[in-house]
């Protein structure tokens, strides 16, 4: 297994929560259905009624950006 690199792979939030980048996912190759924030992949494997949201709030992000 690949050694994970710190502001490659992931790195800490605010809240010292461990986030993956959106490189890590790609390099997975799926969503996993978590929700992720940096999902390449539209949430797809996230139930319905949480897709929407996430992706809601995507939107909201880059229209803000």
């Amino acid at each position: 297994m690949k050694q994970l690199q710190e502001n490659i792979d992931f790195y800490y939030n605010e809240q010292g929560y461990f986030v993956f980048t959106e490189k890590y996912h790609k390099e997975r190759g799926y969503c996993c259905g978590n929700g992720c924030l940096h999902c390449p992949y539209d949430y797809e494997k996230v139930p319905d009624d949480k897709k929407a949201r996430l992706l809601a709030a995507r939107r909201q992000k880059n229209d803000e950006s």
